[in-house]
């Protein structure tokens, strides 16, 4: 049986040579025509450049176990030097940030005797450990910082962006991207922020000062005119980490503006259960979340470890 192809058409693949002293953007570039996953990540490197050659307005999406790791120091820095330029999370990422601005989280084992250590006050987030003090930690500071919102600005309705935004103006250290995304001018939209420890505090707080609320469908507003505002200024793009509410926001917001230009999918979700978490930048195309005409990739693996190597690689988002 005749084939319709050229293997002439197709670069052979080349094996990956290590040294001494190879550097992480020097091992990415030779991931192109390695195979697998690893040209995936070649890809989305070359992705990371168009974007910031062509000066486009970068999201950043995460989940919340993204900001419980060490991946959230790599956030950090990125919002430090204003390298992204708005960011999309679900209400946990909150939580972990704002609790490890001042707690220490921990390194544990997935194999962890889970009974033994819930009776010992520590919550395990797959082999991160996580005390109870944390939170204590954190429920204090949130009523702390409402309290001095309300005494600045009034009891009144904030969108939930808005809301994030104080928090971050009033936290008393700069290891947070929340603390670094308010100091640099970068939005954090939070859908369904009532679903975390920061939620959960917002809803008390709300129980004794009437006048307080949280409108997260202004919010929505606000991310589609971000999304919008910087899609007439030049090109869109999206760096998503892993899936769920997150993934989802940052993608929709950009549905009326045409889609995403750019889009970087990194995930270990199976696209073959028809889930959000699992759908590939392919798929959006169909939804016109994601540009006909997009540059665009899937990656299938650790956020935590593929995220560290895009971003070592790429000279703009270090310099």
């Amino acid at each position: 049986m005749g084939h319709d192809w050229n293997a002439g058409d197709f670069p052979a693949i080349k094996d990956i040579r290590l040294s001494m002293d190879i550097s992480v953007r020097e091992l990415v570039s030779q991931f192109c025509n390695t195979g697998f996953q690893t040209h995936n990540i070649w890809v989305a490197s070359t992705i990371l450049s168009d974007m910031a050659r062509e000066n486009a307005t970068i999201f950043l999406s995460f989940t919340s176990n993204i900001s419980a790791s060490g991946v959230r120091g790599v956030i950090i820095d990125l919002a430090r030097r204003k390298k992204v330029h708005a960011i999309v999370v679900s209400s946990g990422a909150l939580d972990e940030d704002i609790a490890r601005a001042k707690m220490p989280y921990l390194q544990g084992s997935f194999d962890a005797d889970d009974a033994s250590l819930g009776r010992s006050g520590i919550n395990r987030m797959g082999s991160i450990f996580v005390p109870n003090e944390c939170y204590g930690y954190l429920e204090e500071k949130i009523t702390e910082v409402l309290g001095k919102i309300c005494s600045d600005n009034g009891e009144r309705e904030f969108s939930a962006t808005e809301i994030i935004r104080q928090i971050g103006l009033n936290l008393d250290t700069e290891d947070s991207f929340v603390y670094q995304a308010a100091r640099n001018g970068i939005p954090i939209f939070c859908p369904g922020i009532s679903d975390g420890a920061v939620g959960l505090q917002l809803a008390f707080f709300q129980q004794t000062h009437p006048g307080f609320k949280v409108n997260e469908l202004k919010s929505a507003i606000e991310a589609i005119d971000f999304a919008m505002t910087s899609k007439k200024k030049g090109k869109v793009g999206a760096i998503i980490l892993g899936g769920g509410i997150a993934k989802h926001h940052a993608i929709i917001s950009n549905l009326l503006g045409g889609g995403l230009d750019y889009a970087i999918y990194v995930n270990s979700s199976s696209p073959y259960h028809g889930s959000l978490s699992g759908a590939t930048t392919s798929e959006a195309k169909s939804w016109g979340k994601v540009g006909e005409k997009a540059r665009d990739v899937t990656i299938f693996g650790d956020a935590a470890v593929v995220f560290p190597l895009l971003v070592a690689s790429s000279d703009c988002f270090l310099e």
